[in-house]
């Protein structure tokens, strides 16, 4: 630290801060003003463990320091998760007292907690009150555990001005806080009953399964505040404002179960009426089914009559057509057999006709006796056998020669 002491103005009295390099030599007498003087615990800051806990390094030791009259939400309690802007706590009081900081400590009545954590009030250089800083950014609420009370106003001071400027627990925008979480919880449930339910059973039970999860949400979040009251982040709206919420929340709760209630009724509604719909066009579509189904039983009966009718008539021609080709072809062997008749007749009679016309037959002739002619001599043998070609014969013609 650059000077050997600083001074910082308490609301009652003024404080002056003397921070020696190594030793601490503490005493109470009047300066000029006639204002009390109170020398501080000097140490060095070691590192961070959350948003109101830290490692000092003071009377020669590493010591855990708690600080005073304010709290904020837990990141490393064994049994509880990180809390709402948690983190964000831790690295505001880093961003304050970094490791190696050199500090001022001041203590109130009861020196440590049951923990065994030093209670001390934490100033920086600039003389600014780190318990107070956290809560002037919302990060922390102002706490009194009596008899420890010192620094309480204080505190309380510096968060009232994070509660008028709507910052850190208390910030709409930050979706873990309680106020963020009953804005989000009241616009979802708002927005389901405002919704449309429908013409449809589905549209109903959309709208309702809508409604039922909004409801479901804004239960949680009331749970979550009856269960967690004195949480952090509860405490930081305070007890006023969060019984305040808290009834507007059941409003609006009740509300929606009468909306839903509403919506479940026109979507059974709405279903038994979809239901006899689906019954009556079921119905009318099985009675269109039946029509059909005759008229198509009637269309195969007729196509089949059909069929058997050009049948018939097909059997019933070419029946008709084999006998007349057959009654045809009787009558031409009738008619050959007539032609063949008559043309025998003709002929018959024509033969008649030229046997009539024949002169008369000469009396039968009768030869005289021949005379005893004797047999002739038998002819000679060929002389040249076997010649087959031209030859030249002998009067008479008995013999012959090659020629």
């Amino acid at each position: 630290m650059n000077h050997a002491r600083f001074r910082r103005l308490a609301p009652a009295t003024l404080l002056t801060v003397a921070v020696l390099a190594s030793t601490l030599t503490a005493c109470t007498g009047s300066n000029s003003s006639g204002a009390t003087a109170v020398d501080f615990q000097p140490g060095t800051v070691v590192r961070v463990i959350d948003g109101d806990t830290l490692v000092i390094n003071f009377d020669g030791d590493d010591q855990t320091v708690r600080l005073l009259n304010v709290d904020t939400p837990e990141t490393k309690h064994p049994d509880k998760p990180v809390e709402c802007l948690g983190p964000e706590a831790t690295e505001k009081l880093e961003s304050l007292t970094p490791p190696g900081t050199r500090v001022g400590l001041d203590f109130d009545v009861e020196r440590t907690d049951k923990y065994e954590r030093v209670l001390a009030a934490v100033f920086i250089e600039d003389q600014t009150l780190v318990n107070a800083e956290i809560a002037r950014v919302g990060l922390g609420v102002p706490v009194l555990i009596e008899p420890n009370k010192k620094y309480y106003d204080e505190v309380q001071a510096a968060y009232s001005e994070a509660t008028a400027r709507n910052v850190g627990l208390v910030d709409v925008a930050s979706g873990c806080t309680v106020p963020a979480e009953l804005a989000s919880a009241m616009e979802a449930l708002t927005a389901a009953m405002e919704a449309p339910v429908g013409d449809t059973a589905s549209a109903a039970a959309a709208t309702a399964a809508g409604i039922l999860a909004a409801l479901t949400t804004a239960k949680a979040v009331r749970e979550a505040l009856e269960a967690g009251k004195d949480t952090v982040r509860v405490l930081a709206i305070g007890a006023d404002r969060t019984a305040a919420l808290v009834r507007d929340l059941n409003t609006r709760i009740t509300k929606g179960e009468r909306s839903l209630a509403a919506a479940n009724t026109k979507a059974t509604s709405l279903k038994e009426a979809e239901k006899a719909a689906q019954a009556a066009a079921a119905k009318a579509k099985a009675a269109k089914a039946a029509v059909a189904a005759r008229i198509e039983a009637e269309r195969i009966r007729a196509e089949a009559a059909e069929v058997a009718r050009v049948d018939a008539e097909r059997v019933q021609a070419e029946a008709a057509e084999a006998t007349r080709i057959e009654s045809e072809r009787l009558q031409a062997e009738l008619n050959a057999r007539a032609e063949a008749d008559r043309l025998a007749a003709e002929a018959a009679a024509a033969e008649q006709e030229r046997i009539r016309n024949l002169p008369p037959a000469p009396e039968p002739y009768i030869p005289p006796a021949a005379p005893y002619v004797p047999p002739a001599p038998p002819a000679a043998q060929d002389p040249y056998p076997g010649y087959t070609g031209p030859r030249c014969y002998a009067p008479g013609g008995k013999t012959y020669r090659p020629c």
